[in-house]
């Protein structure tokens, strides 16, 4: 059967793994990060292909255990999806996210790569690769992944904080992380986080 499918930008901090959801034929746009605006939506891809319904219905099973922090159940289960259904980025973030909650960043950052080598914006891969090289100590390679997820996806606000707290805390560059926190206010002016690190970066450049 031919199904419409979108890969859903969706950050990992509460286990929330990317999903292939169904649509019907005039659908107009993609769900994303409650963070993220209709505009950004309306740019999201919609890809039909041709899905078997067994390979469709693990993939949700898988899913539902990542929810659950099954990841033993889930991580056999995206790879045998991969072995047979390689079209698509998302079975590749899923697992490359179970994989950094077990601890195992080689593998994460593998298939990572391999979302990126399908969709190389791929906003959800491109942050959670930015994370896995902040913590390796590997900046410009979190800098580029992070910058890599906002090409297309600008209003990605998860990877936009990212950017943000990269570039002031690992890289001490104050501008870097005042444009990108600013960028992020566009699109949540009413965080009051973000207006507190705006406000003390200014005072700190002397703006």
């Amino acid at each position: 059967m031919i199904m419409k499918y979108c890969a859903e930008m969706l950050s990992i901090n509460k286990i929330r793994p990317v999903v292939l959801s169904v649509f019907v034929l005039f659908a107009a746009s993609c769900a994303v990060d409650q963070m993220q605006t209709r505009q950004e939506e309306s740019r999201m891809p919609v890809v039909s292909l041709d899905v078997d319904s067994d390979t469709e219905d693990d993939f949700n099973r898988a899913v539902s255990y990542l929810k659950d922090k099954e990841y033993d159940k889930a991580i056999p289960l995206l790879e045998s999806i991969i072995k047979t259904e390689k079209r698509f980025a998302a079975p590749y973030v899923n697992l490359g996210m179970a994989y950094i909650h077990t601890g195992n960043n080689e593998l994460a950052e593998k298939n990572l790569r391999s979302a990126l080598d399908i969709d190389l914006g791929h906003a959800v891969a491109n942050n959670e690769l930015g994370q896995l090289y902040r913590k390796a100590g590997r900046f410009d390679d979190a800098k580029k992944a992070y910058e890599n997820a906002l090409v297309v996806h600008e209003a990605y606000l998860p990877a936009r904080k990212n950017l943000g707290i990269l570039c002031e805390l690992y890289m001490r560059d104050f501008s870097c992380a005042l444009e990108h926190f600013e960028l992020y206010q566009k699109y949540a002016p009413d965080d009051k986080t973000i207006n507190i690190w705006v406000a003390d970066l200014k005072r700190r450049l002397g703006q």
